[in-house]
């Protein structure tokens, strides 16, 4: 089964007289809970239960929030990165720029190695 995607027309935001073209976009298909991935990661081991696994992930989420609100890049081997990126409101000066300008903070994904690769060898097929 590959990846579901649905195509939209769209207009170029820079040119709004060219010519509207077609583009994908990805659907979900369901959902993965963090009980099930527990289950899941627990079935393909004999030493630990759901439960243990859930506590363990439990903890990792509070460990990356605890490290990334410290502005340190968190990297977990080959699963991949984690890291916190900033948009702010430019100033004319660096003395004139403020911490009050930044207006959003996201957390950047980067891929390990497993993932890129799985992304090379995806399927597609229209929903």
């Amino acid at each position: 089964m590959g990846v579901k995607i649905v195509v939209h027309e769209k207009s170029n935001p820079s040119d709004p007289t060219a010519p509207k073209k077609w583009y994908a976009s990805a659907v979900a298909n369901g959902d993965l809970t963090f009980r099930r991935l527990s289950k899941e990661v627990a079935d393909g081991s004999t030493t630990v239960s759901d439960t243990d696994v859930l506590a363990v992930l439990n903890d990792l989420i509070k460990l990356l929030c605890r490290h990334l609100s410290n502005g340190e890049i968190v990297r977990l081997g080959d699963f991949g990165t984690f890291q916190i990126s900033v948009s702010s409101e430019g100033a004319e000066t660096e003395e004139k720029f403020h911490a009050s300008m930044i207006k959003s903070s996201k957390v950047i994904f980067r891929p390990g190695i497993d993932l890129k690769e799985m992304q090379k060898t995806l399927k597609f097929e229209k929903a």
